[in-house]
């Protein structure tokens, strides 16, 4: 969040920032994310990526200004501002808050951009000072809870989030012409995929990595996905996990921590809630 100010001005009332939780070191492609505390004050920030703030903490009168608007209004949690690279943006509270901060990088709007049929030469995401968008207040949830969670689900959630947030703003600014996408993989890619899947699941995959086995743009690759197997992309892997998991502890006596790690999940409990919430049943259950 801090490295985010191209610069800085504060007056008499600076408002200061601590960082809650935040994606650094967890290798999101193009997406960043911070939960942070800020103190009452003033704070007036330029950006150099692509900013979505999300409130999180209870409501509070705030007032913004950016690209020559001005709001004052009652903050509740869910709201929403977007806030593009190099213009400038004013934020006032009188109480201390939490917020969510979202980054997108201009290539993971370009590779959205792509994927929807959208020239972003011709297109042009402007500021928002108050946005409420159910699409985008479920994935600043979503956000914050994989940012708090002790076991995160890794990193192609992670940039399944990023896709998902950047198509929601390009969204709002589709040209006439519609979407274009092939409708489904072929056979001979589709088996490319699951092979890779199946001979990396000890990995923490990413989109990238995926759609790079067939040479595919991340957000063309997640889109095409969902529409040849009906499920996206993290969820399959998800699956494929547990699958996984349930034959080792069927054919042996392979201690379950050992199973966790050799599947591709953050440990034995991890692995646990997981088959416990799609099969009904837990490892140990499995193993009497």
């Amino acid at each position: 969040m801090w490295q985010e100010r191209a610069w800085a001005r504060h007056d008499d009332r600076e408002m200061v920032f601590s960082m809650r939780a935040g994606s650094g070191g967890r290798y999101w492609n193009g997406f960043d994310a911070f939960l942070y505390e800020a103190s009452a004050g003033r704070s007036e920030q330029e950006f150099v990526r692509h900013n979505v703030s999300m409130q999180i903490g209870r409501p509070l009168l705030v007032t913004s200004r950016c690209n020559g608007e001005t709001l004052r209004r009652l903050q509740a949690p869910g709201d929403v501002k977007i806030v593009p690279p190099g213009i400038p943006r004013v934020w006032e509270t009188e109480a201390a808050t939490i917020k969510l901060s979202m980054y997108l990088t201009p290539a993971l709007l370009h590779s959205a951009a792509e994927t929807m049929g959208i020239n972003l030469d011709r297109v042009a995401i402007v500021p928002k000072l108050h946005v409420r968008d159910p699409r985008i207040e479920h994935i600043g949830w979503a956000v914050k809870a994989e940012l708090e969670s002790s076991e995160p689900l890794g990193r192609l959630y992670g940039d399944s989030l990023g896709l998902a947030l950047a198509a929601q703003l390009l969204r709002n600014y589709r040209p006439a012409a519609g979407a274009r996408y092939d409708d489904r993989f072929s056979r001979r890619r589709l088996q490319r995929v699951i092979d890779y899947i199946n001979e990396h699941l000890a990995h923490d995959l990413s989109l990238a990595e995926l759609a790079n086995v067939i040479d595919m743009s991340p957000s063309h690759f997640k889109v095409v996905f969902k529409r040849s197997l009906g499920v996206p992309v993290h969820q399959y892997v998800i699956r494929t996990r547990i699958e996984y998991a349930v034959n080792l502890i069927a054919s042996g006596k392979t201690p379950l921590s050992q199973i966790a790690q050799q599947s591709g999940f953050a440990n034995q409990s991890h692995m646990a809630r997981c088959m416990k919430r799609l099969t009904g049943r837990t490892p140990a259950a499995l193993r009497c």
